[in-house]
């Protein structure tokens, strides 16, 4: 069994009367006390991500009277977040996310200090940003930040506390070098970017975020304070659909290789480089079953192609769709010109992400591929699938 580790913060001094009072629901808690609230006081911490995570979780962290919080992100508040963003409201659509949230932290505990950086983290400015924390909690949406966060906390031997979360399904870990293995011990390698599905193309129950960013934030405490057993070489998944949560043990990697410095994980993630741009020329660009559904009901102007065999056809479509399979496609068969978007899908997306990049290569320009694919529209939109 792994030593216990130490407290992660020592204590600020006594607290204020005032402050008492405040937290005095969690001061009273067996095994927790006033010196532990003075260690949260204390606490700086740097949160990445001001989105579905980050705004359910720093929330929380503010709450619990964390001293410092800081927070990393350079993105702006859209209407399409409001649903699971909860900490943004339709007056800060257009907002920084880190200004919005700060925002919401002043509401809460205005002593609660919160130093922003709106700048999206690289391998140039990670270990700048995260020097003056002591502790890390990445709330990121894509794998370059995530590998690049872990690889910066681990140089700086800075505990990290991670979730990720997708359509019904949520994670938790701690990564801590010092005391266990780590993210990468869990994911060495990412996976490619075409398996990877994002909230925009994938979809996320709202309360999931609350469900993960709370156990984030918990995890939060119990490294800055000490209480509780951490979740050090266990990682925590929550389906939402069944209510079922389970632990699923890993250990470190013998012969892992050591990460000494921080790369371009743009390009280790394989989303940048000479050979993705490529690739991405020729590539078309995808769009969620939402979106499409959204530009229907608009009237936009599109063109839906259905490259599927007749057989599957037959059994569902989508409503206002021309039928050219792929075999056809890949033969020379040409879906003619029209006005707007084009529009690709198959059952799921494998042959339409082809033919997409097909018409590409013949010149195409305004053509996207039906992510998830009828399967994907059928469950937002299935009055508009018929036989």
């Amino acid at each position: 069994m792994r030593a216990r580790p130490a407290p992660l913060v020592e204590p600020s001094a006594p607290l204020s009367p005032e402050r008492i009072a405040r937290f005095s629901r969690q001061i009273m808690l067996p095994g927790f006390g006033e010196v532990a609230q003075r260690r949260l006081a204390a606490a700086r911490v740097l949160v990445v991500g001001a989105g579905g995570l980050g705004s359910a979780l720093v929330p929380y962290l503010a709450g619990a009277g964390i001293g410092t919080i800081g927070l990393a992100d350079d993105d702006v508040v859209e209407l399409s977040n409001l649903h699971r963003q909860v900490s943004h409201g339709l007056a800060d659509v257009g907002r920084p996310k880190v200004d919005s949230l700060a925002d919401t932290v002043a509401a809460i505990d205005p002593e609660c200090r919160v130093v922003r950086h709106p700048a999206r983290m690289t391998a140039a400015n990670a270990r700048d940003i995260l020097a003056p924390y002591d502790l890390v909690v990445d709330g990121s949406d894509n794998f370059p930040t995530r590998y690049l966060t872990h690889d910066a906390a681990l140089l700086d031997g800075k505990p990290l506390v991670w979730g990720a979360i997708l359509r019904y399904h949520g994670q938790v870990g701690l990564s801590w070098h010092e005391h266990g293995p780590t993210y990468r011990d869990l994911f060495p390698v990412p996976p490619a970017p075409d398996e990877v599905l994002s909230c925009e193309l994938g979809g996320v129950l709202p309360t999931l975020c609350a469900t993960v960013g709370a156990l984030m934030a918990t995890e939060v405490v119990k490294v800055v304070t000490g209480i509780g057993e951490l979740l050090l070489g266990r990682v925590t998944t929550i389906d939402a659909l069944s209510g079922r949560s389970r632990e699923i043990a890993y250990e470190a990697i013998a012969d892992a290789p050591a990460i000494t410095s921080l790369i371009d994980y743009e390009v280790f993630c394989g989303v940048d480089g000479a050979a993705s741009t490529a690739q991405a020329e020729a590539s078309a660009a995808p769009i969620s079953a939402a979106e499409l559904l959204r530009r229907m009901r608009s009237g936009e102007p599109l063109r839906l192609l259905d490259v599927r065999e007749p057989v599957e056809a037959a059994l569902r479509r989508i409503s206002g769709s021309e039928l050219v399979p792929l075999g056809a496609l890949a033969a020379g068969a040409d879906p003619g010109s029209g006005d707007g978007a084009l529009v690709v899908y198959c059952e799921q997306d494998t042959r339409s992400r082809r033919a997409a990049r097909l018409l590409r290569e013949r010149g195409y320009v305004d053509v996207v591929y039906l992510a998830g694919g009828i399967d994907a529209f059928s469950s937002v939109a299935g009055e508009l699938v018929h036989r």
